[in-house]
């Protein structure tokens, strides 16, 4: 992906517009449900264009993006970074028009779910659950699901149309009934559409040919099932052949799918496979946003930046392990230094491979802790500046890791081991059979991510 300067300068004009007028309890579902996914630097986004079109229109006079600059009191890049947020979870759709001297936007608002649709989506509302917990998401699934009342126990006395109105021998011509295009026209509210998965990786063929005909007609793999494989193969990063079988543990007695059963083994696959834990909202690898701008790697250290932005931790992990699945705690030590800490995967990535050579191939929990925190409050966003961070406070690291040595009262394992991306080492007095060791545990991870630089 092009940087935002090649995508959006402050100069360009943008118009909004919105299908219809929205309703009071839409800005309830984007404040409770949606703010918690997306931040509220979008939804503050989402509404500041939404009130610049004005009561009774359909679209906003021109604007130029250094306004909403000034307004959001922001900087481009984040704008530009929330954008695509609010397009990817169907709030927005955005369009350019392309002229010599300069280019012109169209935002398209659109209306966020209903909560009915919201909380049976099978996407956003497990991420929902994921970031709010179950007592919260149970609270706000009760709040927005009130049960409808029961007319049973009721008579009906509405009146019909005709007992009401009269017909009168009005003079009214064919010319003055709006056609169905002008119908179509005056339609007072947009219909919500669900988030949309779109998975390039996901091979629908071969999840189709490993079903036999005779277990599961094709006539099952309706348009909503087919919508709930994808979303369910993106959130739980299920493979088709995996798929397979969840599907066919899904079939009922008239040889029908169940959604939701599909959706409940996917989770307790998921369950199993995964340590007992729904997947987080998070970036599995670096946002384009933030890597860096070399086209064609040249250097080792170059191609070197390119695999740590484009393979996720846990990738990492099992990269070095020569594909061996990573420890639990090593995962959930990363998981929180990254929530916690709001590091980008591609910066987690450099703080793995720093620390497990300073730390004879294994993660110290107070050690990552503490680089990690340093980091977050020196804002490393890229992987470019948390390799020059740890080069520039590398000593002052090699003093957190003595004291914490001597305070365990541990002897030292092993003399400084750095990552090979650092230019150069400093001076210091180390014995010959340290420097040895120091390079044939370099030479090993070389050899355990050599498969893997390439990608």
């Amino acid at each position: 992906m092009n940087p935002h300067w090649k995508e959006l300068i402050p100069a360009d004009e943008y118009v909004v517009s919105v299908d219809g007028p929205f309703n009071e309890g839409d800005g309830k579902v984007l404040t409770f449900l949606y703010q918690p996914l997306i931040g509220p630097l979008a939804i503050s986004l989402y509404f500041t264009l939404k009130n610049q079109v004005e009561e009774n229109r359909l679209q906003s006079e021109p604007y130029s993006h250094y306004y909403l600059m000034n307004v959001l009191n922001s900087n481009l890049q984040t704008i530009y970074e929330t954008r695509q947020k609010l397009e990817a979870i169907g709030l927005m759709d955005s369009f350019v028009k392309k002229k010599e001297s300069h280019r012109s936007f169209l935002y398209v608002l659109k209306p966020p779910l209903s909560p009915k649709q919201f909380f049976s989506d099978g996407l956003l509302n497990i991420f929902l659950f994921q970031k709010m917990g179950r007592n919260y998401y149970t609270r706000l699934k009760k709040w927005f699901g009130d049960d409808v009342i029961s007319i049973s126990e009721y008579e009906k006395v509405t009146k019909d149309f005709q007992q009401v109105f009269a017909s009168s021998a009005s003079s009214i011509t064919q010319s003055d009934v709006p056609t169905e295009q002008e119908v179509m026209k005056m339609s007072d509210k947009p219909e919500s559409s669900p988030v949309h998965v779109e998975l390039d990786h996901f091979d629908f063929d071969l999840f189709l040919a490993g079903l036999h005909e005779s277990l599961v007609p094709k006539k099952a793999i309706t348009d909503e099932v087919k919508d709930t494989i994808m979303k369910l193969a993106f959130l739980y990063g299920i493979s088709p052949i995996e798929m397979k079988n969840i599907v066919l543990a899904s079939i009922d007695e008239e040889n029908e799918i169940d959604v939701e059963k599909m959706r409940k083994e996917a989770r307790d696959w998921y369950t199993i496979m995964h340590y007992q834990s729904l997947p987080k909202l998070v970036d599995r690898t670096q946002s384009p946003v933030y890597q860096s701008d070399i086209n064609v790697p040249k250097t080792k250290e170059e191609r070197f930046i390119r695999y740590l932005e484009t393979v996720s931790p846990r990738q990492l992990l099992e990269d070095i392990s020569n594909g061996s699945e990573p420890a639990a705690s090593d995962l959930q030590l990363i998981e929180n230094v990254m929530l916690k800490q709001k590091l980008n995967p591609g910066v987690a990535n450099v703080l793995i491979h720093y620390c497990l050579l300073r730390t004879d191939m294994k993660l110290s929990k107070g050690f990552v802790e503490k680089i990690a925190s340093h980091w977050a409050r020196k804002n490393i966003k890229t992987v470019k500046e948390a390799m020059e961070l740890a080069k520039n406070e590398h000593k002052q690291y090699m003093e957190w890791q003595k004291d914490k040595r001597q305070n365990n009262r541990r002897k030292p394992i092993r003399s400084e081991q750095l990552p090979d991306w650092f230019e150069h080492r400093q001076q210091q007095n180390v014995k010959d059979e340290e420097i040895e060791n120091f390079e044939e545990e370099k030479k090993k991870m070389e050899e355990r991510l050599k498969k893997y630089k390439n990608r």
